[in-house]
């Protein structure tokens, strides 16, 4: 099977594993265990990966706290702040696009008496900085933008958005676990105060991740969501996983010294993966073409074909989804998409690609191949095909984009 699912997960780098092996037998101490030296070697491997992911974005070690992963970062980023600043006020702004996690967070904080606004999107994904102007009050103490959406890999002007909070005086947090290790993150020099991020969508371990917390101009204190401890600086409690923390480190160096190179390759064939596509196959559209894209993602939508079967075609030949990993189980079209204002039925008719660097140039022409034989055979069977075909107009009945 090819794989074009790396937005959902990427396949550990044998270098992130390498790293981590010693630290589940040899070294497994505890890294809060400071009277022998096993704890010493553990808590030192757990300081040389915060620098290594530190390093990454730009930042200082001690500003980066590690986590389960994104979700529990951002879950930290966004409860934390609430439960630190809501005196100050209660207002939170958000986009109608954002990774259910975050989406889950606000209402989390909707619950609880807070006010949440959902900023619309243009029909490429990108935010209305009109709106997000407008809608930063008094009582705003958060925006939460994601850097590079996992659906579309549209990408967000982070440094506008981040100078226009600065202005305000508002705290800026990113989801940018999509973004992190594919192109330059840097959310000191951009604005952005706390930034969550995974180590599995960048060729390393699942399970861990961590929450960049600006810790100058103003230090950023959050509550903790997790108790028993004080690990983390007090703000998330718990044994360290080391082995996991270590392949972290690994994985975010390593990026640092390739994604450059890699983006440069993978976007090359994205490109020629998208054009073969459109070049073949009437009636197919790029969700967010238009937008600065991650150089890996495409998001298609094949119009008058049902996803589903589209999906049960190709799930022989290659790995891909039609959306968010954390919501493949839904028969529901993607809140992304419609956020964008992709009709129901176009959303439901979207599949996602999302190359990585471990294929290669001869499986785009399979996967090219594989896909226009199954939009080819979807459609001759399909009614509404055959009524676009003699003429008729769809839009009528939800098919318009």
């Amino acid at each position: 099977m090819i794989y074009m699912d790396y937005c959902a997960t990427t396949p550990m780098d044998p270098l992130v594993l390498e790293a981590m092996l010693p630290y589940f037998t040899r070294h497994f101490g505890n890294a809060a265990s400071r009277h022998h030296a096993l704890g010493w070697e553990a808590g030192a491997a757990v300081d040389q990966a915060r620098q290594q992911v530190a390093g990454l974005m730009g930042a200082r070690a001690e500003e980066f706290v590690f986590t389960s992963g994104a979700t529990e970062a951002i879950n930290l980023a966004i409860k934390g702040v609430w439960e630190t600043y809501r005196h100050k006020g209660n207002h939170v702004i958000t986009t109608r696009v954002e990774h259910k996690a975050v989406l889950d967070s606000c209402d989390w904080v909707r619950r609880r008496g807070g006010r949440v606004t959902y900023l619309d999107v243009d029909r490429n994904g990108l935010v209305d900085l009109d709106q997000l102007a407008d809608a930063i009050d008094a009582d705003t103490i958060l925006v939460s933008i994601m850097w590079a959406n996992n659906e579309t890999g549209v990408i967000q002007p982070m440094d506008i958005i981040g100078q226009l909070c600065a202005e305000k005086g508002v705290l800026l947090m990113s989801d940018a676990t999509q973004a992190l290790g594919k192109i330059p993150v840097y959310p000191e020099l951009t604005g952005v105060q706390l930034l969550a991020c995974s180590a599995h969508k960048m060729y390393g371990p699942k399970g861990v991740g961590g929450l960049y917390v600006q810790k100058r101009r103003p230090t950023i204190k959050l509550a903790a969501q997790l108790h028993g401890g004080g690990h983390e600086h007090g703000m998330r409690s718990g044994t360290l996983n080391v082995p996991g923390i270590v392949g972290l480190g690994q994985a975010a160096e390593l990026a640092a010294g390739t994604f450059a190179e890699t983006a440069q390759q993978l976007e090359l064939w994205r490109n020629t993966l998208e054009s073969g596509l459109l070049e073949q196959l009437p009636e197919v559209y790029v969700n967010g073409g238009a937008a600065p894209r991650l150089p890996h993602v495409s998001n298609l939508a094949f119009r008058f074909v049902d996803g589903a079967g589209l999906l049960a075609r190709l799930n022989r030949t290659v790995a891909l989804s039609s959306g968010s990993a954390c919501t493949s189980g839904s028969l529901d079209p993607s809140h992304v998409l419609l956020g964008m204002g992709v009709g129901p039925n176009v959303a439901k008719s979207s599949l996602r690609l999302s190359l990585g660097r471990y294929n290669t140039e001869a499986e785009l022409g399979t996967v090219t191949k594989a896909v226009i034989a199954a939009v080819d055979q979807l459609r001759s069977v399909s009614p509404l095909w055959a009524m676009h075909q003699d003429g008729q107009d769809l839009d009528a009945l939800g098919w318009g984009r």
